[in-house]
């Protein structure tokens, strides 16, 4: 069996957000870039293919009772990859609140000077409050987000191909140093940019950075068919994780793309103990800090149901829920994966907070190292996943315990790299080159 590819979040205080309330932890690590940098180092060793750090441009109402995103991630995961050889990062960027030029020019230098390990995760921007500080009387709604972002993709990824391989001529003795015929414009005018490009340089060492894209409403699912390289997901069943990964290569495939063309990165909280005991425990102990009532509120938001028409230990069935997913939910992959766990069986509003690592979604994971390289390994031979985003628990805590614990164990299995097998993220991840793309379904 070939072995799968590893991200590691590096959200702090960590994925359940109340983390900082431990006696241990510190209010402000989510600011230290001393933190940051030794939280990279430690993944570089253990071969962790990239990090990663979500983002919303807008502070939120929960930073009265938790930390929020913290420092801008270009800044950020930029530094990291300055301290580091390897490893690979994943930069939130929002396809509503920048510019396609921009964010192209900015990716595009940042793939060149860390060699080819640049990645850009494609986010829509859930959030309102953002819009005021753009500039905009109100936040866009989504089905406008997700065509402003098809466009904004197609734009970023036309400039990223705006040069020729071959544009390079370095003539000495004529003076001619490139072949201007091998620089294009692309002269778009759409919906919502006008941009002539080109860039002014040339593509980087992968030839455009790595798109990741993370939504789960239907523009998303059509964005990651059409221009996704990774997948950033979502799901608390098996058969859901399936499910989802053979429709993104069917829309792959039908977007003309082979299906091996997009990798699916299954988002995991992992909460891991060097016993079964000791994780349980520190387990009990991130619960007793979570704000049960608010999370309630937000958690029958995201489903669709009236405010205070469930309390956290009343059951949720199949049939009080609405036939769709609310437009008011925060994440659509979040509310379709929530709504499949009810459909098994009834569950109260904290035993999906709890499983959904306190509010996150993602599929909370707890368990002696042993036990959760065996979780991941069945789920990933189940093709439930091409790989895996692990979201520590603790970030502090279970993100060096995750790659000293668990990581031998999946090289030992040969589900993981012992060491880096290539020098650029696209290739570590198994994807093809800009101009050397797999046969189309139709053609292979």
């Amino acid at each position: 069996m070939p072995g799968f590819h590893l991200n590691l979040s590096l959200m702090t205080p960590g994925h359940f957000r109340h983390a900082w309330r431990a006696e241990h932890a510190d209010p402000l690590a989510y600011l230290d870039i001393d933190y940051f940098q030794r939280l990279a180092r430690i993944a570089e060793a253990a071969k962790i293919d990239a990090v990663f750090l979500g983002d919303g441009p807008a502070l939120r109402g929960e930073i009265e009772e938790a930390p929020g995103t913290g420092i801008d991630p270009l800044v950020l995961l930029g530094n990291l990859a300055a301290v580091t050889e390897r490893l690979g990062v994943v930069i939130t960027a929002s396809t509503t609140y920048n510019s396609p030029y921009n964010l192209a020019r900015r990716f595009q230098a940042l793939d060149h000077v860390t060699k080819g390990r640049a990645a850009v995760n494609i986010v829509t921007t859930g959030t309102p409050a953002a819009a005021a500080n753009f500039g905009l009387d109100e936040h866009p709604d989504k089905t406008t987000r997700y065509r402003r972002a098809w466009e904004f993709l197609d734009v970023v990824t036309r400039l990223w191909d705006s040069w020729e391989p071959d544009w390079l001529i370095a003539d000495k003795e004529r003076g001619r140093y490139a072949d201007t015929g091998k620089i294009h414009r692309i002269d778009h005018v759409g919906e919502f940019f006008s941009v002539a490009g080109p860039l002014p340089v040339p593509s980087g060492p992968q030839g455009r950075p790595v798109v990741v894209q993370a939504g789960g409403s239907e523009g998303g699912l059509k964005l990651a068919g059409d221009f996704a390289d990774v997948v950033f997901t979502v799901a608390q069943t098996q058969a859901k994780a399936v499910a989802f990964r053979e429709d993104i290569r069917r829309r792959a495939a039908a977007s003309g793309r082979h299906p091996d063309s997009v990798k699916i990165s299954l988002g995991v909280v992992v909460l891991v103990g060097v016993t079964a005991a000791e994780a349980r425990r520190r387990e009990r102990e991130l619960y007793a800090n979570l704000p049960i009532e608010r999370l309630t509120a937000n958690l029958l938001n995201d489903l669709g149901l009236p405010p205070g028409s469930v309390g956290p230990d009343d059951p949720i069935n199949a049939a009080d829920l609405p036939d769709v997913v609310p437009t008011g939910a925060f994440s659509a992959g979040f509310a379709v994966s929530t709504r499949a766990l009810i459909a098994e069986s009834p569950r109260t509003p904290r035993e999906l907070i709890q499983g959904g690592a306190g509010g996150s979604g993602h599929r909370l994971l707890v368990g002696s190292a042993e036990q959760i390289a065996d979780d991941l390994a069945a789920w990933y031979a189940a093709g439930a996943a091409d790989g895996f985003t692990i979201m520590p628990a603790e970030t502090a805590v279970d993100l060096p315990a995750f790659t000293t614990l668990v990581v031998p164990i999946l090289q030992e299995r040969g589900l993981f790299q012992r060491e880096y097998t290539a020098p650029t993220l696209r290739e570590r991840f198994g994807l093809p080159f800009p101009g050397q793309e797999l046969p189309t379904a139709a053609s292979a």
